[in-house]
């Protein structure tokens, strides 16, 4: 079994790499649904076209039609109408997300992560930094951590470009 750790958005990652490495003629790959093996259309036919140029088929459990690339005919057709469907399925979704993010700074609503500290907390640690109060009695005063703190106060040292 192989697994990666990093996303599908790159043919270049190390489980997928060992298991490239490692596969022979007559193997078949078995991934859980296609678009686990690449995030486009291009890179899974082109990976899937190589594989069976090796003799490697690959076939897929979850999809809603079963598919083994090393089966002739029906198969073939079901495999790429998958891998365009979910292409299209990635692409409306980013669609629908970066649609959602511009209503949401449109109506002056934070986008991203939720501020961990407000500033008036922060400039609250500052000032206190500069009365030389330690970390430790900072972070007491503040209920901000030492961690952020160090990383607020190592920051607030450097220009500031105005």
């Amino acid at each position: 079994m192989y697994v990666d750790k990093k996303t599908g958005t790159t043919v270049d990652r190390d489980g997928l790499n060992r298991l490239l490495t490692y596969a022979r003629p007559g193997d078949t790959i078995v991934v859980h649904t296609l678009d686990r093996i690449g995030r486009n259309l291009r890179e899974v036919l082109n990976l899937v076209h190589d594989l069976a140029e090796r003799g490697i088929g690959v076939r897929s459990l979850a999809d809603p039609l079963p598919i083994n690339t090393a089966d002739e005919g029906m198969a073939r057709i079901a495999f790429l109408l998958l891998a365009l469907f979910a292409e299209m399925e990635r692409t409306f979704t980013a669609e629908r997300a970066a649609h959602a993010r511009a209503v949401a700074e449109a109506s002056g609503r934070h986008i991203g992560r939720p501020v961990a500290h407000p500033d008036d907390k922060i400039e609250y640690a500052r000032l206190l930094k500069a009365q030389g109060d330690s970390l430790g009695v900072i972070a007491t005063k503040t209920g901000i951590p030492k961690t952020s703190l160090h990383r607020y106060l190592t920051a607030s040292d450097q220009p500031q470009s105005e």
